[in-house]
């Protein structure tokens, strides 16, 4: 009697940051179950081209199909990573980097897998922040500010993720937004469920569990607030918060798969494991 192969399952990662000694023996002891296992990783791989690189061809060649989007991490122009590239250029480097290891893209179409819950079109997409997250009592970004200044807690990002050419992040953000907004509509269908990836959260409700609340303004954009409930979505994917958890927001799931660093894995564990398999029919927790 011949066996008959189960369909392949779809496994998320996040923020690997995989130049770091405890997370590069972690990621390079995954595997999949099957050759038709898809991999999603959610950004924040790494911090140089050279690891990203080096990361997304190992995993490319055991998963069946990897699919990336960036974190802030891999637009970062570190002073030690010899590709100096910023802003966009950086970007759009990293997607030709990532279509040399047959990586699908933010900038590709998107694909559609299939599974046992039947076929969902994986849209991974590249959106930024805006700081409209604000916080609490702030009315605009220079009180936000004030307020970041105050703690001493502010991401990394003001000094090593440059926007070029826009003129500021916010920029950059609203044109990717509508980009990809006018693309989630093209291909939105009730037959075809959505599963967006995205490495910052659609709401901002997540972020509210944040130690320092005032960090969600480099978290993600009220501009997508609602596509959770605009299209047909199956469920979110997202990391960037390294609060490894499920929740769900008018009935759609949304799932932080981050890794993190090792001092946060190391005191919480793995309680969703290192690879997410995103099983529709799970519960929340």
């Amino acid at each position: 009697m011949t066996a008959v192969q189960a369909p392949g399952r779809l496994l998320a990662i996040s923020d690997l940051h995989a130049a770091i000694g405890r997370n590069k023996a972690l990621v390079e002891g995954l595997r999949p179950e099957s050759p038709d296992d898809w991999l999603i990783v959610a950004g924040d791989v790494a911090e140089t081209a050279d690891e990203v690189r080096r990361t997304l061809a190992m995993l490319a060649e055991r998963f069946g199909t990897v699919v990336w989007t960036p974190g802030n991490h891999e637009l970062w122009t570190h002073p030690s990573d010899g590709l100096t590239l910023r802003g966009e250029e950086r970007y759009l480097h990293l997607v030709e980097m990532c279509r040399g290891l047959g990586v699908v893209t933010p900038e590709d179409p998107y694909p559609v897998f299939r599974g046992e819950h039947g076929p969902l079109r994986i849209a991974p997409l590249f959106l930024l922040y805006d700081y409209t997250w604000l916080p609490e009592g702030a009315t605009s970004k220079a009180e936000g500010m004030r307020v970041a200044e105050e703690t001493g807690l502010a991401f990394s990002d003001e000094l090593l993720l440059h926007s070029d050419p826009f003129a500021s992040r916010e920029d950059w953000c609203a044109a990717r937004v509508a980009e990809t907004e006018r693309r989630l509509t093209a291909v939105d269908d009730p037959d075809v469920p959505l599963v967006l990836v995205n490495h910052y959260p659609l709401v901002r409700e997540p972020t509210r569990v944040l130690r320092h609340p005032h960090l969600a303004m480099w978290c993600g954009t009220r501009r997508t607030e609602t596509w959770h409930r605009r299209f047909h979505v199956a469920c979110v994917l997202y990391g960037h918060l390294h609060i490894p958890r499920r929740t769900v927001h008018d009935g759609v799931p949304f799932h932080e798969v981050s890794l993190g660093y090792p001092r946060e894995w190391q005191r919480h564990g793995h309680p969703h494991g290192i690879l997410r398999r995103i099983d529709l029919g799970e519960s929340a927790g």
